[in-house]
């Protein structure tokens, strides 16, 4: 159990999520409709084209060796009778938002780690509720009742032992792992299931004769560190332990501009590296204005010269907008209207004018493929959140003549 003074930590994690949300907008519209959760099933891309991969699968689904990430085509050789349905990311989106809505009833202390998965931090607040497994447990038929999918809820007192908790029996339940229980819940696991543990790492640890987590623990850290390099091993080590120190992060005041730059080792000269390096900074830019729900209505393209002298253009944008599409192309815009094409050495995309996106109107005359762009970032804005920044890249990042990643950020500097 606690000690005193400890943090109390809930690590909250919706059910096959992506699924559980498909079920609960198929049966808001049709109470008698199929319910996904109940069969084989999966969300992700068409089942006559098999063309996509596994989003979420349901316990049926996992049975058949279904895996999330596979492509379908795989996952369809698994399981003929598979029924797969597309995603539907703006409605997977609200049912997130109204998730995060419940929660912060309960603390204002919390972490979004994915679309869906939420750390609270209820050290502060948990007096005014009851017991740790008493408020789990009410947090967890809340939002079964009033939201209509399923969570499990990990308690501990640090993130990492909360984030194994939830991951213990599922569905729709709550589970302890408190530092005490270590030693019974966590240690007996195989070493693949202890966060951060990868496929190439779990090889290493295997042909070192570690097969449970509690070898792991236990084993020398000389060893690991000759074998995993010195800061991961000491890292995981220390979660073998249960020992982890993160904080929950506490939410951040909305940004009044969103920026980015790149620093290149080597310059650009040509309109269309530039162009490139724009639509990977615009990607950054347009994803950090839907995670926090705002809109830009002005875009500000900087540039820096292999003389190290900096000039910037801005204009306004007529409608506000969280688009990378729209974005990049006033980017781009400026770029061409104002570069004398001296070579360059820096480059950064600027947002401004942020106003709250629910005060966006839509004009009558808007492009009719607007809204199916904007569908498509969302779509990949979830499938990064849950899958990782590189689950996704448009085509031009993958040719061996890029000059820069995608999604680009001050912390990528490219040979």
């Amino acid at each position: 159990m606690m000690g005193h003074g400890e943090r109390l930590i809930f690590h909250i994690d919706v059910n096959s999520a992506f699924l559980s949300w498909e079920c609960v907008y198929r049966l808001s519209k049709d109470p008698q409709a199929l319910d996904l959760r109940t069969v084989a099933s999966a969300v992700g891309g068409d089942a006559k084209s098999r063309h996509g991969i596994v989003l979420a699968k349901s316990p049926l689904a996992k049975k058949y060796g279904v895996t999330t990430g596979e492509p379908l085509v795989q996952a369809l050789r698994k399981c003929p009778d598979l029924v797969v349905v597309p995603s539907r990311f703006d409605f997977y989106i609200k049912c997130s938002r109204r998730m995060m809505d419940l929660l912060e009833e309960y603390t204002p202390d919390h972490e979004k780690f994915s679309i869906d998965e939420i750390f609270l931090d209820m050290t502060s607040t948990i007096h005014l509720f009851g017991s740790p497994m008493e408020v789990a447990n009410e947090i967890r038929e809340r939002i079964r009742k009033e939201l209509g999918f399923t969570v499990n809820i990990g308690i501990s007192t640090n993130k990492l032992l909360a984030k194994m908790a939830s991951d213990f029996e599922k569905p729709d339940k709550c589970h302890t792992l408190f530092p005490g229980e270590v030693h019974d819940k966590m240690w007996p696991l195989p070493i693949r299931e202890l966060f951060f543990v990868g496929g190439a790492a779990q090889r290493k640890m295997e042909n070192l004769g570690l097969h449970t987590i509690g070898q792991l623990a236990c084993c020398n850290l000389e060893v690991l560190k000759s074998h995993l390099g010195e800061k991961y091993a000491v890292l995981i080590r220390q979660y073998a332990n249960g020992i982890d120190d993160d904080p929950v992060a506490e939410k951040e005041p909305v940004n009044k501009a969103y920026g980015n730059s790149i620093t290149l080792s080597r310059d650009i000269s040509d309109y269309e590296s530039a162009c490139q390096v724009l639509l990977s900074l615009c990607e950054t830019v347009g994803a950090r204005l839907r995670a926090d729900h705002v809109l830009c209505n002005n875009v500000c393209v900087e540039l820096r010269d292999w003389e190290f002298r900096n000039q910037s253009h801005q204009m306004v944008i007529p409608e506000p907008t969280d688009s990378t599409s729209v974005i990049y192309e006033y980017s781009c815009r400026l770029l061409r209207e104002s570069w004398n094409m001296t070579p360059l050495r820096l480059m950064g995309v600027r947002a401004g004018k942020i106003s709250d996106d629910g005060f966006s109107q839509m004009s009558l005359f808007d492009d009719p493929g607007l809204q199916k762009k904007k569908d498509f970032e969302k779509a990949v804005d979830a499938i990064r959140s849950k899958f990782g920044i590189d689950s996704v890249k448009r085509a031009s990042f993958l040719r061996k003549d890029a000059i820069v990643d995608h999604a680009a950020s001050k912390k990528k500097h490219l040979n």
